[in-house]
This record gives structure tokens, C-alpha cells and sequence, in this order.
């Protein structure tokens, strides 16, 4: 799963001598305060981004620590060529009720290295992103992992609006600079699972797009079934009179799966017949033929 959302390149210049150790410990060869050139960078926050999804509050101190030494590229091209920078210090930051992670870069002087520098000063080069795994995708609403228990992030329930949060930070992988993000929030990519790359990322990479349309379309027909299902069970439990309010029953249901949906619709559905039995109000048509018969007999 991919998500970009803004962030970008902070304070920057000659390393304090505190940075300089901190650099250090990631150089194999000691450099001094004039070889290398530092910058800032917001990583990532805890706001809900435009994919209504947001890192966990508690998970951050760990990504950050994952973060620690990981390499800048440009854009997100895994090769070394592509290396221009490490981060050497990561800490998240609370500001105005939010919390995110700021980090610390270097990159060495000199060569090719001092274009990407001016490009930084001049504030061409501002916008990253980020490649991580987080372990868990978890639904706002039930708190159950999300694509499992029917809610749909963006989408209101009970007046809460659903989104996705990531816990439980797997990898850290590299930052990287881009010049136009592939999504409009444009900064940060949350990989999901260990480092797996998203299905969509893969059908692109291989041409498999039909399938991968294929197999959303059969997803979104399953959704579609599942919600179906839950509003045949909340209306049988009201005509039922169990006297539960309509969204305590939607909020129960919302935690079931379709094989316990249409366990509880069928028995639900028998219950209901059992307390409205049919009755007849009108005689067979055989029995009124009798009646008639009898009645002109001599």
C-alpha cells in the first residue's frame, strides 16, 4: 500500500560538532565539518492524509528509530548511484497537538554532490518521501484490522468518519527526493506487511492491470454483498422487537464476517417466521366445490 503526503527539507548547512560525531558513527573514514553538508527533514506525522490514512501516535518513536541511518536517493530509484545522502538523527517533534518525525541528513561535498546542495539552497529540492512497512493497517471504527471488517475508510458511521491507522513499524527503507509525488499528498510512502509491495505497484510493474481491475471489481462485488447482508440482519432483528436500537445493531454487525452474517440472517429469518406464522383466510378451491355440491344434492 502506498500513500504520499507532503514533507520537506528544513534548516540546513555545516554540522555542529555534536553532529559531526553523530555523522561519524555512520562514515567509515572520519570527515570534518567542511566535507559533509547537513539538512532537516520532516519524515512523517499522525494526521489523517487525503488517503484517510495516518501513522499511529505511539508507532512513531520506533519508525524513527528505524529510520536511523538510512540512505537518500532521488526518486525512490534503489540503486548506488542514486545515493546522496544518509540520515544520522531522528526525534519525534509535538507541535500544535501533532506529532511527527524529524530527521537529520548529510551529504557529502564535492562533485555532483554540491548541485543537489545548491538545489537544496535554493529550495528546488524541498519536497520528499519516505519507503517503510508498518505491520498492521487497523480500522478508526472497530479498531479491527481494516479489509476484514467491512468499514470503508472516508466513510461516515454514526457521525465518525473512518480511516486506517498503521501500527506497528516493520522496516524502514530510504528517503527520497521527488520532483512531482505520483499522489497529490505527495511525501510519504507506509508500505504495509513486512515490506511486501502493493498489489497495485506489482500489476503495474508487470502489466497485469486487467487482472489486478479484475480482482478489485470481485472485491468491491464482496463488500457490496457483506453490506447487504448487514441490513438484512438489522432489519430482521427490528421486526424481531428485540428492543435494541438500530445502531447498536449496525455497530454489532459491523464486527461480523459474511460466513457469520448469513448464519445470523438464517436464523433470524426462521425466528421471525416461527413468531409470524402464514395463516390462511381463504378455503382451498377444492373445498368450496364440495360446499357447492352438497348444497344442490336431493
Amino acid at each position: 500500500m502506498e500513500i504520499k503526503k507532503e514533507s520537506q527539507v528544513g534548516a540546513s548547512g555545516v554540522p555542529t560538532p555534536a553532529q559531526l560525531e553523530a555523522i561519524n558513527a555512520q562514515a567509515r573514514t572520519r570527515l570534518t565539518a567542511q566535507q559533509v553538508y547537513v539538512f532537516s527533514l520532516r519524515l512523517c506525522d499522525d494526521q489523517i492524509d487525503r488517503d484517510g490514512e495516518r501513522f499511529d501516535t505511539a508507532a512513531l518513536p520506533e519508525l524513527a528509530r528505524l529510520f536511523l541511518g538510512k540512505t537518500g536517493i532521488l526518486d525512490h530509484k534503489w540503486t548506488s548511484d542514486g545515493q546522496v545522502a544518509r540520515i544520522f538523527q531522528t526525534q519525534v517533534v509535538q507541535d500544535a497537538g501533532v506529532s511527527y518525525i524529524k530527521a537529520w541528513a548529510y551529504i557529502r561535498r564535492g562533485g555532483q554532490a554540491e548541485e543537489i546542495i545548491a538545489d537544496i539552497e535554493a529550495g528546488i529540492k524541498k519536497e520528499v518521501s519516505v519507503g517503510c512497512a508498518m505491520g498492521r493497517a487497523v480500522c478508526s471504527i472497530c479498531g479491527g484490522d481494516y479489509g476484514t471488517c467491512g468499514h470503508q475508510k472516508g466513510e461516515c458511521y454514526d457521525g465518525q468518519m473512518c480511516s486506517v491507522i498503521l501500527k506497528e513499524p516493520m522496516d524502514a527503507y530510504e528517503f527520497s527526493f521527488v520532483a512531482v509525488p505520483a499522489q497529490r499528498e505527495a511525501g510519504v510512502i507506509k508500505g504495509m506487511g513486512r515490506g511486501a509491495p502493493a498489489l497495485k505497484a506489482l500489476a503495474e510493474e508487470f502489466g497485469a492491470q486487467a487482472e489486478y481491475r479484475a480482482l478489485d471489481a470481485l472485491a468491491q462485488a464482496g463488500r457490496q454483498y457483506e453490506k447487504q447482508l448487514r441490513d438484512q440482519v438489522v432489519r430482521l432483528c427490528l421486526g424481531l422487537e428485540l428492543g435494541v436500537e438500530e445502531p447498536v445493531l449496525r455497530a454489532i454487525t459491523d464486527k461480523l464476517g459474511h460466513s457469520d452474517l448469513e448464519k445470523l440472517r438464517d436464523a433470524l429469518d426462521a425466528r421471525l417466521a416461527e413468531s409470524l406464522p402464514v395463516t390462511r383466510q381463504l378455503l382451498p378451491p377444492q373445498s368450496r366445490r364440495e360446499d357447492m355440491e352438497i348444497g344442490f344434492l336431493i
